[in-house]
């Protein structure tokens, strides 16, 4: 196996074509670590949203038992 770059100055460059290699890793980790993230806040954010239809059903409940 023979190694392409011998220096860091040389992986960040890759031959003329480091910003391009480099910004293309950086959008496509963006986008990986994205489509992670969303989903588990929107899993949150629902729950709690779930929760609190949950408490409001069970107040309107309570009072509507009261009111009889």
């Amino acid at each position: 196996m023979k190694v392409q770059f011998q220096t860091i100055n040389q992986i960040l460059d890759m031959g003329g074509h480091g910003f391009y290699v480099w910004s293309a890793v950086f959008v496509t980790l963006t986008v990986l670590i994205g489509l992670i993230v969303r989903p588990l806040l929107q899993h949150k954010t629902v729950l709690n949203q779930v929760s609190q239809d949950l408490a409001r059903e069970k107040l309107r409940k309570k009072t509507a038992g009261e009111g009889n």
